[in-house]
């Protein structure tokens, strides 16, 4: 991710091993005395806005992070959500036939010295040729695509914390590694999926380092930085606050990836399409494993479902890297955005699609026996692609009126890419 969930490791958790469900009650309470107050800021993808747009997905990260939603707590009256996310878990063979089938198994997946030239199997000559031909053909790349690229590959390299996230959304209910090797199907999907999205990290570091288009050190120093701040995210009263999340931000980033592979295309770079190619159908699995949850949840706890998808909505969906800094410049994420947005890579209008996808997918509209509070939910989440292309449409109009502007980004050499 860049990825944009990403949506979607590490100080794994220490609890002791979850014991047996008991017998007790687990709901979203709405009243004001069980409420909470959480963080409203999500992290993706890496996983990419526009300082001139007003989209949901790519709004500024500073707004964001000062911004708080009120969620619906995890509180003790819903026994049907605590038994349901036990079997998605632990007790029943769903996650291994829905979701860890779709895992690559490792003897068949790409790695990255499989994309790159690598010393392996070739003569230091042939791979001093290798490199040549890469960096040749990296020439014709411009630097606004060098940026998205950069940009992507550093909210990839957030997976630490993104890993230590996924593994605290299911606490509540026990659907979390707790040792670190546990052996049921959703702790072996956190590590399946980690070991996944660690090669692309991976693979587009050293493409970048082989290029030799970008400061690397700058972009190392980024990576450092984004590491130390972490990720700014809805604190998660509820398993199914990740779940959406995760499906939302995988999606983001297969549209970002596979923009930027089409657009390196374009440029004669056949290598770093190819890149952004397996990256991209990575992505597009992952998406397609947390569609299935929500869906599964959905079929279980439709009225929860949907309160907590409006909840993340209404929290705004950011993406995993905007903490991100290169130490110089506070607003790096708001230019790496503006820079995506301008160049197609991942634009205010892909979050509206994305929306409505989800929502289609979902069959949001077409839940029934809602509470009051769900078929409120319901309207709203039905009502937001209509508005996100209302509110991007007017951003267009506002941008297409200003005078150009550019900024120095540390990673092309303070070389100055045009904003807008």
């Amino acid at each position: 991710m860049p990825g944009l969930t990403t949506m979607l490791a590490l100080p794994w958790a220490s609890s002791p091993p979850v014991p047996p469900p008991v017998k007790k009650k687990l709901c979203f309470s709405t009243s004001s005395s069980s409420k909470r107050t959480a963080s409203a800021t999500i992290p993706l993808v890496n996983k990419k806005h526009s300082a001139s747009s007003a989209h949901l997905l790519l709004s500024r990260g500073r707004a964001l992070m000062a911004a708080t939603v009120t969620a619906p707590a995890f509180s003790d009256d819903d026994q049907r959500k605590e038994l349901l996310l036990r079997h998605l878990g632990e007790d029943g063979g769903w996650v291994e036939e829905q979701m860890l089938s779709l895992l690559t198994p490792v003897d068949e997946a790409w790695q990255p010295a499989d994309l790159l030239p690598t010393f392996a199997a070739a003569t230091a000559e042939e791979h001093r040729t290798q490199v040549a031909e890469l960096q040749a053909r990296a020439a014709g790349v411009p630097d606004e695509l060098l940026v998205c690229l950069v940009g992507n590959m550093i909210t990839e390299e957030g997976l630490p914390a993104y890993m230590t996230m996924g593994n605290r959304a299911g606490g509540g209910a026990g659907i979390v590694d707790a040792t670190g090797c546990d052996d049921h199907g959703w702790a072996r999907w956190l590590r399946g999926w980690t070991a996944e999205e660690n090669r692309h990290g991976d693979v587009l570091n050293r493409y970048l380092y082989l290029c030799g288009r970008v400061d690397m050190r700058q972009v190392e120093t980024t990576v450092h930085h984004l590491l130390r701040r972490g990720m700014s995210m809805l604190e998660p009263s509820c398993p199914y606050h990740g779940f959406i999340y995760g499906a939302f931000q995988e999606r983001a980033t297969f549209v970002s990836h596979a923009h930027t592979g089409k657009r390196a295309a374009l440029h004669g770079d056949a290598c770093l399409a190819k890149l952004c190619g397996v990256i991209a159908a990575d992505e597009k699995r992952h998406e397609v494993a947390y569609t299935r949850v929500v869906a599964r949840s959905l079929e279980g706890d439709p009225d929860g479902v949907v309160r907590a998808l409006a909840a993340v909505m209404r929290a705004k969906v950011t993406m995993p890297g905007e903490r991100m800094t290169d130490g110089r410049d506070d607003n790096l994420f708001d230019h790496f955005s503006a820079v995506a947005q301008r160049a197609g890579v991942y634009t205010a209008a892909d979050y509206g699609d994305m929306v409505e996808h989800f929502v289609r997918r979902w069959k949001v509209a077409e839940l029934e026996g809602l509470s009051g509070e769900g078929r409120r939910a319901q309207d709203y989440v039905c009502g937001l692609p209509r508005k996100i292309r209302r509110m991007e449409e007017l951003a267009h109009d506002r941008a297409a009126q200003k005078e150009a502007q550019s900024v120095n980004i540390s990673w092309v050499f303070d070389r100055p890419v045009r904003l807008h």
